[in-house]
């Protein structure tokens, strides 16, 4: 969990964010490569612990496709969406939300195929890892992006008190337009994560263990080019079932995202109702 290290400077550049609705994606994601800080290379373990500030959290991680056909959605979700959803989640009735932000590419064909920040219980500090991450703009014609990295990471790198304490599952939401990628090699998670002992997993395998732990979701954006694939959405229709939710503005991310934390943590949901449908096929 995120327990506010950060610099002078990094609170001197959140400072100077707030006018940056009107600022350009190239001058709010100033990064032409990795942050350190979100380097998974390494990484064992992000933490989303109790407090006494926040003594019963609720884990959720937003996963974010960063590729190409998506470099609009994380302008948009600094500018407009970003800010309201831990106010939402909040005002839905969730107490103490803890959200964790990955944002995913393609391990097949980018550099940087998955960022992590830390679990952070603030809007404030949420905006740092978000404007750290690296637009790389990436994907291939390889039909699908990195998503199943987001529920490797979930399952074998995350360690919640939700779930140890109370055995509460968290919330896992992949954002994107595309099919996700069907197999994860061993040599791939080597050299992203570092040292160790890996070996291949599919798809479908890395989801069941993100469920382990997670209620898991995907909000595939419809609005896109290869968004409106009948084609992938029924795909994931046959991954998630009744867990795919079809997004048809990408405006409304920050009020889908609290009201089904809401819905499933027996919390009274009083956000603003939403136009995303769970697809019929």
């Amino acid at each position: 969990m995120g327990m506010g290290y950060y610099s002078t400077s990094d609170r001197a550049v959140r400072s100077a964010k707030l006018g940056y609705k009107t600022k350009s994606v190239n001058e709010i994601f100033s990064q032409h490569n990795i942050n350190s800080a979100m380097n998974p290379h390494g990484v064992r373990l992000r933490e989303s612990r109790d407090s006494i500030e926040h003594p019963n959290t609720v884990s959720i991680i937003l996963a974010l496709d960063v590729t190409g056909s998506m470099g609009s959605i994380p302008h948009h979700l600094v500018k407009e969406g970003l800010p309201h959803i831990m106010g939402n989640i909040i005002q839905s009735g969730i107490k103490d939300p803890q959200l964790l932000f990955l944002a995913v590419g393609d391990h097949e064909c980018d550099e940087s195929p998955l960022q992590v920040g830390q679990f952070e219980s603030s809007d404030e500090l949420l905006d740092i890892w978000l404007t750290r991450v690296y637009l790389e703009g990436g994907g291939g014609g390889n039909d699908g992006e990195s998503y199943l990295l987001a529920w490797y990471f979930a399952g074998f790198h995350t360690s919640l008190d939700c779930f140890e304490k109370r055995q509460q599952k968290g919330f896992l939401f992949t954002v994107g337009d595309e099919p996700t990628l069907k197999n994860l090699p061993a040599k791939t998670l080597k050299g992203l994560m570092g040292d160790g002992q890996y070996q291949n997993y599919s798809a479908a395998e890395l989801l069941d263990k993100a469920r382990q732990f997670y209620h898991v979701y995907h909000l595939h954006i419809k609005e896109t080019g290869a968004g409106s694939s009948r084609t992938t959405m029924a795909g994931w229709k046959q991954l998630l079932g009744e867990n795919l939710i079809i997004v048809e503005r990408h405006e409304e991310i920050s009020k889908i995202i609290p009201r089904i934390v809401a819905e499933n943590s027996g919390a009274a949901a009083v956000v603003e109702p939403i136009t995303a449908t769970k697809i019929i096929l």
